[in-house]
């Protein structure tokens, strides 16, 4: 992990790149007739060093998402004199590591069971803080991701809801890779069914869906936050 956090060039063009992905973003929301005011940008920041992070800051972007527990620590305690910017937690949390990662965090993306729930709720009561949860859904059942079935949301909902140190803030899923188009776009319109089905945006205003390759897929469906990594750092480890 010192990869991460050492001080090294960071891979050049972030602010260039950047800058497109908004493009992107604003033109994707005006074609859907939306406010692109209501499409957040969640910068990947995961297995990119520190200045890369810093780059990114520079030209403006303030949320990044990692999905290691001890990575976010460690670059968050790097760059906590930051002001402004938030951390989210975007990969699997084990249960063990749930109290590392809540001082840092505004946000955790991936929860997906109760028990997950219960291990966040714990330490961030303990702090006096409310730490933001989106339920991640596997829409397709794939055995190698993490994710509560669409059948089990319900419950899962209004177990979070009943925690005090968390708060329900929405729905998350990746769609199968490598899939057409059309496929990927029924995927992204499940997970807005599955928000009309529980509440509606008043109860769950954030769909967090698509990244580098189909966010305006994911836009036209509805999504409130877009998880972009390459297409503003480049490959990992560049």
């Amino acid at each position: 992990m010192a990869d991460v956090i050492a001080s090294k060039a960071p891979p050049e063009g972030i602010a260039a790149r950047l800058a497109a992905v908004q493009r992107r973003v604003a033109e994707a929301a005006a074609r859907a007739g939306r406010d692109a005011a209501a499409v957040a940008l969640l910068a990947v920041s995961k297995r990119h060093p520190a200045d890369a992070v810093r780059a990114a800051y520079a030209a403006g972007q303030r949320t990044f998402g990692e999905n290691y527990v001890q990575e976010l620590a460690l670059k968050a305690e790097a760059l906590r004199e930051l002001p402004g910017i938030r951390w989210h937690l975007i990969g699997h949390l084990q249960r063990n590591k749930a109290k590392q990662v809540v001082p840092w965090v505004t946000r955790v993306s991936s929860v997906d069971s109760p028990r997950v729930a219960e291990a966040l709720s714990a330490p961030a009561e303990r702090l006096g803080r409310h730490v933001e949860v989106l339920v991640e859904v596997n829409l397709a059942a794939e055995a190698s991701k993490a994710g509560c079935a669409p059948s089990e949301l319900g419950a899962l909902l209004a177990h979070i809801e009943a925690l005090p140190g968390l708060k329900l803030m929405g729905l998350m899923a990746i769609p199968p890779a490598g899939q057409a188009a059309e496929l990927t776009r029924g995927h992204f319109e499940a997970l807005a069914a599955l928000q009309r089905e529980h509440g509606g945006a008043a109860r769950l205003p954030e769909l967090s869906m698509g990244m580098s390759d189909d966010l305006e897929l994911a836009i036209e469906a509805g999504s409130t936050e877009v998880r972009v990594g390459t297409a503003i750092f480049g490959a990992r480890g560049s």
